[in-house]
C-alpha cells in the first residue's frame, strides 16, 4: 500500500488516486484541496489545470506550475480548517499548509482557498495568504533604566534600547 501524499492516512489508491486518474471526481472541497496537493507531488498538471474554476483558468501558466512542481519536493499538507464545502453545499473554504523544499530551501505555504461547485463538480477559485496573528510579548517590560536583559551589564538605554 502506497500512502496518500494528502496526509489523510488512506492508501493513494483510495483517496487522490481516482479523482486525479479522473475516475470520480472530488466530493468536498477539502478532498478536491488534498487531491490538488497529490497532484503537485505526482506532478499531475493537468489535473490542476481541469481543477480550476473555468472563470479563472485564462491566467495559468502551464508551463510555470510544471516547472514548480518538479523543482520541488513536497513533504507534507495540513489541513488547518474548513469552512462550507460538503457534499450539498455550493461553496467553500480550505485552509491549509503546504510544506516542501525548493532549491533545497524549507518552505511553506500556507494558503486560505475558496472553492466552488459548478455542474456537480468542486473547483479551486482563488485563494489568499492569512494575515498572521498579533502577538503579544509576555513578561515584564524593560525600562529604560533597567539592566539590559542581553546580559551586558550595561543600562538598556545604553544598549539594546538605541
Amino acid at each position: 500500500m502506497t500512502a496518500c501524499h494528502c496526509g489523510s492516512g488512506l492508501a493513494y489508491a483510495d483517496c487522490c488516486g481516482p479523482f486525479i486518474a479522473g475516475e470520480r471526481p472530488a466530493p468536498t472541497a477539502e478532498a478536491l484541496m488534498r487531491s490538488r496537493y497529490s497532484a503537485y507531488v505526482v506532478e499531475a498538471i493537468d489535473y490542476l489545470g481541469e481543477t480550476l474554476h473555468p472563470e479563472h483558468r485564462s491566467d495559468w501558466d502551464r508551463a510555470a506550475t510544471a516547472r514548480w512542481a518538479a523543482a520541488s519536493q513536497w513533504l507534507g499538507l495540513e489541513v488547518v480548517a474548513t469552512e462550507g464545502g460538503g457534499p450539498d453545499e455550493e461553496t467553500g473554504m480550505v485552509e491549509f499548509i503546504a510544506r516542501f523544499t525548493e532549491n533545497g530551501q524549507p518552505r511553506r505555504h500556507h494558503e486560505r482557498s475558496r472553492f466552488a461547485r459548478v455542474d456537480g463538480r468542486w473547483y479551486y477559485v482563488d485563494g489568499e495568504i492569512p494575515k498572521p496573528q498579533t502577538q503579544r510579548k509576555e513578561g515584564p517590560r524593560v525600562g529604560r533604566n533597567d539592566p539590559c536583559p542581553c546580559g551586558s551589564g550595561k543600562k538598556f538605554k545604553k544598549c539594546c534600547g538605541q
